[in-house]
């Protein structure tokens, strides 16, 4: 009995390191006011966030703008941390972080009136066993987030469940999955977020409807598991700043 003991919780800690690496992704909204300039947000970005969160070992994190003309105007920040732990102790970093602490001094000694952001919107996303890690994508020029609602938990858990079968639908259809991700946090709750790259427009539309009429697809939209497991999308548009790291 001892023995079986000690191999189930070697088992529980072997099991939780794995999950462990789980990534966690820190999707920030900065909703931009209007007549002011951005430049200290951008600077605060390029110059002291981004190459301090690289210090500690985050890589890859995107900055993004909207395409198209709505208003207010917002600037998306994906951090790709390899874990919930390395996002919990991120900012404690932060305010140990010499060059960090002095690089973004413009921006955190900026009056309320310099502040470009009327506020921040955030949410946590757990990436999935079936796709556990962020791709950076070959020369993107267009990046498409979804936002998938689901009506309660049980819903989501199908919705879920139904985009195990689906990443390889949008490989072939031509359309590069960056990340994907159970929403842990955020105010659209209870979802799903991803995000898809292709080199523009035109490209994101032709893969779109390589995928609806994909067999594949076609046979998981016809399977009454999967029915009513979504009850609203939203999708955003998105072109990187010329920091961006993805």
């Amino acid at each position: 009995m001892k023995k079986l003991a000690c191999l189930l919780s070697l088992l529980f800690l072997v099991v939780s390191s794995i999950r462990a690496q789980d990534q966690v992704y820190e999707l920030r909204m900065y909703e931009l006011e209007f007549f002011r300039p951005a430049e200290v947000l951008h600077s605060y970005f390029e110059d002291a966030l981004i190459p301090a969160l690289n210090r500690q070992g985050v890589s890859n994190v995107g900055a993004f703008e909207e395409i198209g003309e709505s208003l207010p105007k917002k600037i998306y920040l994906l951090i790709p941390y390899k874990d919930i732990t390395s996002f919990q102790n991120s900012s404690s970093e932060l305010s140990t972080d010499e060059a960090y602490q002095q690089a973004a001094s413009p921006y955190l000694t900026s009056g309320q009136d310099m502040i470009p952001y009327k506020r921040i919107n955030v949410s946590l996303i757990h990436s999935t066993e079936s796709f556990p890690e962020l791709q950076v994508p070959a020369d993107p020029g267009l990046f498409e987030l979804r936002i998938y609602e689901s009506h309660n938990e049980d819903a989501l858990r199908r919705k879920l469940k139904m985009f195990e079968s689906e990443f390889n639908i949008f490989e072939d259809a031509g359309l590069s999955m960056v990340f994907f991700g159970k929403n842990i946090t955020g105010d659209q709750m209870p979802c799903l977020t991803y995000m898809l790259a292709t080199a523009d427009m035109e490209e994101n539309k032709k893969g779109w409807a390589n995928f609806v009429e994909h067999p594949q697809w076609k046979k998981l939209l016809a399977m009454e598991e999967f029915k009513n497991s979504m009850s609203d999308i939203t999708r955003v548009f998105l072109k990187p700043l010329n920091y961006s790291q993805l």
